[in-house]
């Protein structure tokens, strides 16, 4: 039996592990980097280590400092979640050569299926359908387009989509530093890359007694970065027939590797219904709550069983209902899916059932890693958390997972949520017309639009002067009952500005005896005003938008669709005022290349810096042509969010 299991791993995926773990009784250990220190995780776990540190490579990818806390916390088990060392072969060994049990499937099959490329061929001979092999030496036109691959890990890193020649080298050239820097593995590999495919996936679940179950198929395909987004299981695409031949060729990959414990094999499917093995996951997948949902199984409590030697039934239950999971990220879609980080002050979403765990009945379900008041740094994966709605059918379930979303509300950074829900509205996806290209079919036009359109805007930006203003008169200490903006001779209308996600707003507005009239938003009339809460009636309808203030931004949510705004001071400092043509860092990061130099001459568009944030590489590019007047980064340096990286002077015409 085991007794107290050290979770080799961090945020959301580690609170999970902890759930069953208190679930079945189980003591538990934490392990945590610096910046982790006061994670929810952290919290949760009976004791914590500290894993001295920052980047993943001297804190979660650290076997010695792993080894060092389950010792030291009397661990006789360790969990290793997914990402980070979950398919590394080297420390499931480490594990188990420590005298302590690995929840997990055997070192072996997963030094089998950790290289892709000798994976691919095991499974051919085990009958599994593959893609052929292309070496990214030999590689030419002829084989195009195709796809780079990182042979140690999943997740989208060190993957490149390459459809011209001269992408190529460049393509494995920064395939193989994400790769690295992620699996510490820096071989990449090619293949053919399938146009509107799917990409559908089995979750397995073994024994050590020659028992496999196949709980069903997940649907896959919306991805960003060939990362997913959307998950849902049964696949819309999928009938009994092809299930069958999906779970067949699933249970023959599992066979062929003596696989024990929770997996997912992963496949391409192709317009014509014909299918490819892609990959093994040996471990837990970020999207399995959809399968439990369906199925009625914690897949983590099942781990931690047959690790402790246990045996399955015969048959696994039977799927029930519709499930879909959408993962919230922080991250912009509109540009380039830059992501965020810095404080999330606010964290909260509508009609929660059940966290980390199968709703009593067709519900929502929440995963998160964060909470309000979380600091996000760019260390790790940008995933905030998973919203999971299971419900009789597949509309039931993308309507009430649309319904939480909007009404979420999600202060501090921005994020990739009215992208998602979007998707849960748009027509194709709710015919369940769905493949790998499916985001650049549509357009991110559509998709990556405010939920808040500009006549929102403008009246949240007046909900949010009216707010402030009640703010004020709570808060003064003379005559504190005094409408706000009195006067005995009335002049001027009270002003504010806002910085909007549009451009400035200028609010104006008077409020007496005949009531609110503003320019801003023609008819509209105030029924009360608080400095959390103000209520309109807007078009004829009475309307609630609740307000937050976290320092100069401002969040106005209501069902017009969340507004964040910055209050504009009435007079700037001129210290503040960044030079014409600086280009800025997006995002914290670490310098990995520089492309130009002092004096270059550079075209629009050019990538003249490439960050490395959030285990990802992002390119800054020039924003228009001109000239490098200043360069004040070089590679391996840290820098912050907002710092200059080179200031570019335009051509003259």
């Amino acid at each position: 039996m085991i007794n107290r299991v050290l979770v080799a791993n961090r945020g959301e995926i580690a609170r999970r592990v902890l759930r069953a773990c208190r679930d079945l009784g189980v003591g538990t250990v934490a392990v945590h980097s610096d910046p982790d220190a006061g994670a929810p995780h952290v919290r949760e776990a009976d004791v914590a280590g500290r894993l001295p540190g920052a980047s993943p490579a001297e804190t979660y990818l650290s076997v010695e400092r792993l080894l060092a806390v389950a010792r030291s916390a009397g661990a006789d088990a360790v969990h290793p979640g997914y990402g980070f060392l979950s398919e590394n072969a080297d420390f499931a060994r480490a594990v188990v050569d420590a005298g302590l049990t690995w929840i997990g499937p055997p070192p072996e099959a997963i030094a089998a299926m950790g290289s892709k490329i000798e994976a691919k061929k095991l499974m051919a001979a085990a009958g599994v359908p593959v893609l052929p092999e292309l070496d990214p030496a030999g590689a030419g036109a002829a084989d195009l387009p195709l796809l780079v691959k990182a042979s140690a890990g999943g997740g989208g890193r060190g993957m490149r989509v390459v459809r011209a020649p001269e992408e190529l080298a460049d393509a494995v050239a920064s395939g193989r530093r994400e790769a690295e820097s992620a699996f510490g593995d820096p071989t990449v590999f090619c293949e053919p890359l399938l146009e509107d495919a799917r990409h559908i996936e089995v979750q397995i679940l073994a024994d050590a007694h020659g028992t496999v179950w196949t709980l069903g198929e997940r649907e896959c395909s919306i991805q960003r970065r060939h990362q997913k987004i959307v998950e849902e299981s049964p696949s819309p695409a999928v009938g009994p027939e092809l299930r069958a031949r999906l779970c067949g060729a699933a249970e023959s990959a599992a066979r062929a590797i003596g696989y024990t414990g929770a997996g997912t094999v992963e496949f391409m499917l192709a317009r014509d219904g014909r299918f490819y093995f892609l990959e093994v996951n040996t471990r837990l997948q970020v999207e399995h709550p959809v399968t439990e949902c369906v199925y009625g199984v914690d897949l983590v409590r099942l781990q931690i069983e047959v690790a402790e030697g246990g045996r399955l039934p015969q048959s696994p239950p039977e799927p029930r209902g519709h499930a879909i999971e959408v993962r919230l990220y922080a991250e912009d879609p509109a540009r380039d899916w830059r992501p965020a980080g810095g404080a999330l002050h606010t964290f909260e979403v509508p009609g929660v059932d059940a966290e980390f765990a199968v709703p009593a009945g067709y519900g929502l379900r929440l995963d998160s890693g964060v909470e309000s008041g979380a600091e996000v740094g760019v260390h790790y994966d940008p995933m905030l958390a998973k919203t999971i709605a299971w419900a009789p059918s597949r509309g039931a379930a993308a309507r009430r997972l649309a319904a939480a979303l909007r009404g979420a509300r999600i202060h501090g950074l921005t994020t990739n949520r009215d992208l998602l829900v979007r998707i849960l509205e748009e027509p194709a996806f709710l015919d369940g017309d769905t493949d790998t290209g499916y985001l650049d079919r549509v357009g991110l036009g559509t998709l990556a639009a405010p939920l808040a359109d500009e006549a929102a805007v403008r009246v949240g930006a007046l909900a949010a002067a009216l707010a402030q203003a009640a703010a004020n008169r709570a808060g003064a200490s003379v005559l504190g009952g005094l409408p706000s903006g009195w006067r005995n001779v009335r002049s001027q209308p009270q002003r504010r500005t806002f910085q909007g996600p549009d451009g400035p707003v200028d609010v104006d507005y008077r409020l007496d005896r005949s009531g609110l009239t503003s320019e801003l938003c023609p008819g509209t009339s105030l029924l009360s005003a608080a400095p959390d809460r103000v209520v309109l009636d807007h078009d004829g309808l009475r309307e609630t938008f609740t307000v937050t203030a976290a320092g100069d931004a401002v969040h106005v949510d209501s069902r017009l669709g969340p507004v964040t705004l910055v209050a504009v001071p009435r007079f700037a400092d001129p210290s503040g005022r960044i030079a014409p043509g600086s280009l800025l860092a997006p995002m914290p990061g670490t310098v990995v290349r520089v492309e130009t130099g002092p004096g270059a001459e550079v075209a629009e568009g050019q990538t003249l810096v490439v960050l490395e944030a959030m285990k990802m590489e992002h390119r800054i590019a020039a924003p228009s042509a001109g000239t490098v007047t200043e360069l004040n980064v070089t590679a391996g340096q840290q820098v912050e969010s907002g710092a200059v990286l080179a200031v570019i002077e335009g051509t003259p015409e």
